[in-house]
Order: C-alpha cells, then structure tokens, then sequence
C-alpha cells in the first residue's frame, strides 16, 4: 500500500496492521508543533482522501512555509484579524527571523502555542479570538491565567508569554495597523506581574573546567572538552562555539599570537593575545592550560569544533547533540549537574570580577555592549566578597589612623619660640 507522508504502519497484538501518524525527528527537535496521532486501522479512514492524514499533512506543510518566512495561503491559515493569525504574522516578520536565533525559536513556538491555546471562560480557544477583543483588563485576566499553570505557579513563564504578547503587538500594529483597536494600541504595556526571586545562572570553577576538559580527552571527546575550554577562556557564546564560529584561520596566523574570537550576537571581533615578549627576552603563554587542550584536536576542517560523520566528511554539532554529549561526560567525570558550556562562559565572566579587572577591561574581553549586560554575568563569590571585605577593612584603618594624628596634641614648640622672637 502506497502510504502518504510521515504515516507509519505497525502490527498490532491481534495481527492487525494500524496506521500512525510520526512527525520525523528532525522536524520535531525544530519545533515542529503538529501532533504524532494513531488514525486506527482502517486505510481509507487513515491515508485516503480527506483523511486525518491528509489534514495533519497540510498543517505541517504550512509549519514549513512559516519556518521558511513564506506566505501562507491554505483553508487551514489562521483567519485575519484573530491572535493566531498575529502570531502567524509575528513568525513571518524580520523582527523575527532576524532577530530570533535558530537556537532560541523552539522556544518562541511552544510560548506562542500556550498563548493561543489557553481557554477563556466560555470555553474557546484564545487564538482563536479577535485581536480587538483583548482590552488592558482582559490582558490582566490572561496574565492570571498563565500564572496559574497545570503544575501551580510559573511566574517566570507569564512574564515571558507576557513580554511575547507584547512584542508581537508592537510589531504586527506597525504593518497591519488596520486590526487593532486606535484607542487601545497595546494592551500588553503596563501589565502589572507578580514580583519574583530572579535565579543565578550557575557558573563553574576553572579547576572544574579543567577537570572536564582532561576528562574529555581521556575519553575521546576531545571537541567537547575544547568547546568548554574555549566557553571559559575566551567568553565565547556556546552555540557560536558549536555552529563553527572558532575557526583555525583565526589562532596564530596573523603577525601577532591571538585567537579570534567572533561573537555573532553583538557582531563584535576580538583578537584575544595569547602570549607577550619581555623586553628580557622571555616568552610569558596567558593561556598556555587552554593551548595545550586545543592541542588534542583533530583538524577536520576551518572551524576548530567539528565532528565526524563518515571518513573524510566532518560538520559542525547540533546544538542538543553537544548539549548530550556535556551531561555524558560531566556523569563520568563525576562533575556536578550545574556543569554546562553556559556555566562554563559564567565562570569565566566571574574570573574576570575575581581578578579585580575594571569595567571597561572586562568588557574589553567580553565585547559586552552595556554595563548591564556585562554586570550580569559576574557572580558574587566568596573570592569577590573577600577582596571587597578587605578593601573596606583598608579604608577603614586608613580613616582611623588619620583621625587619630588629626586628634594628637599639637607641638607648640614652633609657635613658642615664635612668641619670644616677638
């Protein structure tokens, strides 16, 4: 039986054979949201004209083109004018395909899926309601209903769904101003949201860097333990390390040792130095422990990270699979869970703070854009809470031997003999 696309048959128990629809997992990790459905056994039911197969078909068809920022023009898009076409429009805007990273779209397409599948009073879907019905107030009310999820509270969640609906309002308004309401432009602006304890990303030690990285090389995930080193050492973003953006073009080929470090975030270059001549000859290595690791790697390709799928053909890791093979190795290596190529870029932006740089050296480094960013990143430690402990101490047995010569009985040898001259 010829079967339409992504229909799998299985035999069942009984020995008769059923028909199931499986979204294949590549288009699954993208954020593929169409649904894997059993369609039961009967053929023309499941896999005929005008089948459940068919309909799911079209759905993950219009998912492609959206995916791929085309128009959609299908019986199953979204009517204009409704929240689910809003969001629909929001994907297809270069607000989002410029500024969204691959790595953060996933993301954006299950909040965007919780918005429009929360349910109001009577019943209804929200996507499925006209934009002009959502009022400042009926905003506070879906605010109340995010936070309240299936688990309990999720704070964190309502403001991200919050601030998404608030963007998306901000940049459909501006090309489709037609839709919305002229007296209330935004209803998402202003929305007061429960005060909540923001977490601390984690950041790991360099010994635990080390250990991790060593530990890769052990075990022959060289790419792995260099990816982490480089996260740490030079402040590289872990998925521009992953997509390739460290490249052998970039370590020791201009006049000078340095490392290129490209962060595509910020479009900043920084050519971090690896090594100064004294003017007595010698050869100071800054970073002589992350060389010696960049050592072990095989050279596949122009970028440093890259993985080998057959003989002689390499390419980069995806970003989950790096991710898999970092909880695999931190396991063997006995390494906290708190371990990630993130907390890796942590520790080392807190080594920065630890080691008493100023703000504009530290940026220098990071290539941080403003204060905010770049302060965000620096744990307070127990080395950081010590430096400054000792400084106020300083300050303060300055102030007090200052006070006490101010206090002292002034020498009135000088103005005696003053005194008798006169």
């Amino acid at each position: 039986m010829k079967l339409p696309r992504h229909v799998i048959p299985k035999v069942l128990t009984s020995g008769q054979t059923a028909f199931y629809y499986n979204v294949p997992s590549k288009y699954r990790n993208m954020g593929c949201p169409v649904p894997n459905e059993p369609l039961g056994a009967d053929y023309a039911k499941a896999c005929g004209e005008g089948s459940r197969a068919e309909t799911l078909n079209g759905l993950f068809d219009e998912w492609m083109t959206a995916r791929k920022g085309l128009p959609i023009s299908s019986e199953a898009a979204p009517r204009i004018g409704t929240i689910d076409w809003l969001f629909r429009e929001y994907k297809q805007s270069r607000a989002y395909l410029e500024k969204v990273k691959p790595r953060s779209r996933r993301n954006y397409e299950w909040n965007m899926r919780e918005i429009c599948d929360t349910l109001t009073n009577r019943g209804d879907r929200v996507g499925g309601r006209p934009i002009k019905s959502i009022s400042p107030l009926g905003a506070d009310k879906l605010y109340d209903r995010f936070v309240n999820g299936p688990k309990g509270k999720r704070l964190r969640t309502a403001e991200k769904l919050v601030v998404l609906c608030r963007k998306a309002w901000r940049v459909v308004h501006r090309l489709h101003p037609a839709e919305f309401p002229k007296d209330v432009p935004n209803p998402w602006m202003g929305v007061t949201m429960e005060t909540r304890v923001k977490l601390v990303k984690p950041a790991v030690t360099r010994e635990q860097v080390y250990m991790f990285a060593h530990g890769c090389i052990d075990r022959g995930e060289s790419e792995c333990g260099a990816a982490a080193v480089i996260c740490f050492e030079w402040l590289q973003r872990p998925e521009n390390v992953i997509a390739g953006h460290v490249k052998w073009t970039g370590y020791r080929t201009g006049p000078k040792p340095t490392i290129r470090i490209e962060h595509h975030k910020t479009g900043a270059v920084v050519d971090h130095p690896l090594e100064e001549k004294l003017q007595t000859g010698e050869v100071v290595k800054f970073y002589e422990d992350a060389e010696a690791v960049l050592s072990k790697l095989t050279r596949r390709g122009v970028p440093m990270i890259l993985r080998e799928v057959d003989k002689g053909v390499s390419k980069p890791y995806s970003f989950s699979g790096m991710q898999k093979i970092v909880q695999r190795m931190r396991k063997g290596i006995g390494l906290p869970t708190i371990f990630t190529l993130d907390a890796c870029r942590h520790g080392g932006m807190t080594e920065l703070e630890e080691a008493e740089l100023t703000e504009g050296q530290g940026r220098a480094l990071s290539a941080h854009r403003t204060r905010e960013s770049y302060a965000g990143y620096a744990k307070r430690t127990e080395a950081r809470m010590l430096s400054a402990t000792r400084k106020r101490h300083a300050h303060l047995l300055a102030n007090e031997a200052a006070t006490s010569v101010q206090n002292e009985e002034r020498n009135g040898v000088q103005n005696e003999g003053q005194e008798k001259a006169g």
